[in-house]
């Protein structure tokens, strides 16, 4: 069997005929061309089931409050800037996402935040970085992730602005991987006549796109031992803090996760727990009212530890990893594609399936991780919305609240 006839038999088992009818239409070399595209791509997206799935046994984690750390602050910090001088730490930014929620078309690190002045996301987190690198007096290895489409824009921004005063040979580019997008009846959609239309898979997928890309032999090259892996739309986000690394390291763990302590009960953010014994997110919306309001003796939330998209892996525990298949997460989306006949559409309203990978499933993969408290007022000023809530001005607000100049 060839290989065209082999994908096409796959596409009638998947139920796909609108597709076959289409690529016969096309002239040969266009079908070649998208024959050579669904050969490699990664049809487990047509697995998912959409239900929840069944969840253990939950008890609080094993946290350093911040009490504790301002104890322990010297020891903690000795140790991380120890590791970070012999080279064994590097950062990895979670750069992948577009601006859409912002009205901004564009890679969202370019969102400029600043009020008299350009200050862009990805500034606020350059610079964040370069106070550690100037404290330890060494560079860090920075991985930057895009996506697909926003690769070449990601990295003109970078050059075009010094790379933000940081070493340019300590900083590298990759591209996550694409899934396919699947319209609202399980069907694959065009981008172009001779393209399937993929979307980014999610920042759960961040280690197997370091592998794909050959990033994985540059952390052997360079030795790094541990990766500090932090999301993009956070200004006030600490990446490798020195107290935060020395305190995972004195733990003995394998992982680490920032964590804020919630506002209140009902607070949209996932929270650290064990599941079974082992390390977890349970989702805010997941959390059945008697956990969610659960209290300690002092009154605090006994699940009050929300994750901030800021964790420390070891790199051989995540070595680990690599031969275990991510679970597939699905939402609804509004996805630009293109119809025979009818040229391109851009829907008002949901019309397809993405598949994600979660961050939060790469913790639920490793053996132990320490719940490392932060000042939700420093360390915590998310840009998510346009207005309202986790917005531009409640981060602005956060900058000048810590001294940043808008």
């Amino acid at each position: 069997m060839t290989g065209k006839a082999h994908i096409l038999e796959m596409l009638t088992m998947l139920d796909q005929q609108h597709l076959i009818r289409h690529i016969r239409s096309l002239p040969e070399d266009a079908q070649n061309r998208i024959i050579r595209q669904i050969a490699e791509l990664d049809l487990s997206v047509f697995d998912v089931i959409d239900k929840d799935e069944p969840r253990g046994v939950f008890t609080p984690p094993t946290a350093v409050p911040l009490a504790e750390i301002a104890a322990h602050a010297d020891e903690y910090r000795r140790i991380g800037l120890k590791a970070i001088r012999e080279g064994k730490v590097g950062a990895v930014l979670l750069a992948g996402g577009q601006g859409t929620r912002l009205d901004f078309d564009k890679p969202k690190g370019m969102f400029n935040v600043g009020v008299t002045r350009e200050l862009s996301i990805f500034e606020c987190l350059m610079n964040n970085l370069k106070e550690v690198v100037r404290e330890a007096d060494a560079w860090i290895p920075l991985f930057v992730m895009t996506s697909v489409d926003n690769m070449h824009e990601t990295q003109q921004f970078f050059a075009d602005h010094g790379h933000f005063g940081y070493s340019e040979d300590n900083i590298w580019f990759f591209a996550q991987e694409q899934l396919p997008t699947l319209d609202l009846n399980g069907k694959l959609m065009l981008s172009a006549p001779d393209r399937i239309c993929t979307a980014p898979n999610g920042n759960g997928g961040w280690f197997a796109s370091m592998e794909r890309t050959g990033m994985l032999k540059v952390l052997r090259d360079i030795s790094v031992e541990w990766l500090n892996v932090f999301a993009v739309d956070n200004v006030l986000q600490r990446m490798a803090d020195p107290c935060f690394i020395g305190a995972v390291i004195a733990a003995g763990k394998s992982a680490g996760a920032k964590v804020v302590a919630k506002a209140a009960p009902e607070e949209r953010v996932g929270v650290l727990c064990q599941e079974d014994g082992k390390p977890s997110i349970i989702e805010y919306y997941e959390m059945p009212d008697e956990m969610r309001n659960q209290r300690e003796p002092d009154g605090t939330l006994t699940y009050r530890f929300g994750v901030i998209l800021n964790y420390l892996f070891q790199v051989q525990s995540l070595n680990r990893t690599l031969n275990v298949s991510m679970p597939l997460h699905r939402a609804k989306k509004k996805v630009k594609h293109m119809v025979p006949g009818a040229g391109a559409v851009s829907p008002d309203a949901p019309n397809a399936y993405k598949f994600e990978t979660l961050a939060l499933d790469m913790v639920r993969l490793q053996p132990d991780c320490l719940a490392f408290e932060v000042d939700r007022s420093r360390e915590f000023a998310p840009i998510k919305n346009k207005e309202g809530v986790d917005s531009v001005d409640t981060a602005r607000a956060l900058l000048r609240l810590n001294g940043v100049e808008l």
